[in-house]
């Protein structure tokens, strides 16, 4: 599974950024796709014009980005088969067991008559 979530993973990347360039590449509506080559659209890309090649060209390339999203999502969404459906990770973790409350220290044994010999008291 591993293995199959990786491979979507470059498969959604390299499609993104393909239609990344292609919808930079295409130019608006009247603009001619091969006047920033110097010639004409009908004689960079036939008689058509480029408008049809690129536009079905993103159109694949979001059909194969849109399908490797759905392809990761269902692979993210599977639970692994030894959890118990219903349960997530802290209903299975143990409580921590309480911890004693520490007894005060008692003084040291020298610590009264320390405190009777400061000058000012």
């Amino acid at each position: 599974m591993n293995v199959l979530h990786t491979l979507l993973v470059i498969v959604q990347v390299l499609s993104a950024l393909a239609m990344i360039g292609l919808v930079l590449v295409q130019h608006g509506k009247g603009a001619d796709a091969g006047a920033a080559f110097g010639g004409t659209s009908a004689s960079l890309f036939g008689a058509s014009g480029g408008a049809n090649f690129l536009s079905r060209s993103t159109a694949v390339l979001a059909t194969v980005f849109l399908a490797s999203t759905l392809g990761l999502a269902f692979i993210g969404y599977q639970r692994p088969q030894a959890a118990a459906p219903g349960s997530s990770v802290l209903e299975r973790a143990a409580p921590p067991a309480p911890a004693a409350p520490a007894a005060p220290a008692a003084p040291p044994a020298g610590a009264a008559d320390q405190a009777s010999q400061i000058p000012g008291k």
